[in-house]
């Protein structure tokens, strides 16, 4: 906790109005709710304190209705966006694979990426500097046959958590995988299905 800042400028200039002027609460690593905006006053407690958000806007619902824990900590999570859905590859050949990873626990330590849904993977290249709680770019050559394939990048930190696929976060939740059509809490794996025509689409459900 020794990392959180009560910020009131940013960039040389005072933290503007949608920002939380005029002070603003940063918990770094943690989801973007607990760095409250529009900082008033400041209650230290010794539980996780029991308001709407964060007992039940904030937390995860299991198929019995009831919370199954506070939500704090943002695990790491990577994403491929180029390729990824709604563009298209104008033909078979070579390109880079690149996206972002982060994560709450730290820093990212590494980044792999599949070309065949998962079912092996290669490290790719990170963008250096990497820095703790920072985005982190990376990027992975491939070569495309024109076949189909499913691209999927999967994020390790520094702490040695991996990001989950899908199967493996609805187990760790106690659901199903259809839960997360509208969960507001998912750092899962994220596939990209590039089809024979050059066309990209979500197979997260496929």
């Amino acid at each position: 906790m020794d990392d959180i800042l009560v910020a009131y400028a940013q960039n040389g200039e005072p933290v503007r109005p949608q920002q939380g002027y005029p002070v603003r609460l940063v918990v770094p690593g943690w989801e973007a709710i607990r760095s409250v905006k529009w900082l008033s006053r400041i209650k230290v407690v010794d539980q996780p304190y029991m308001a709407w958000h964060e007992s039940g806007n904030n937390a995860d619902t299991r198929p019995d209705g009831k919370g199954l824990w506070f939500r704090f900590e943002l695990g790491p999570k990577s994403v491929i966006t180029r390729p990824s859905g709604g563009q298209r590859l104008p033909g078979h050949g070579s390109y880079e694979i690149t996206g972002l990873a982060w994560t709450g626990g730290g820093a990212v330590r590494k980044v792999e990426v599949s070309i065949d849904g998962g079912r092996t993977y290669k490290a790719a290249e990170l963008q250096q500097p990497v820095h703790r709680y920072a985005h982190t770019r990376f990027r992975f050559p491939w070569m495309w046959s024109g076949e189909e394939a499913v691209l999927q990048s999967r994020c390790t930190d520094e702490r040695g958590e991996v990001q989950p696929t899908i199967a493996e976060a609805a187990k760790n939740l106690g659901v199903t995988p259809d839960y997360f059509y509208e969960a507001d809490h998912f750092n899962g794996i994220q596939p990209w299905k590039v089809n024979r025509d050059g066309s990209i689409q979500n197979a997260l459900f496929l």
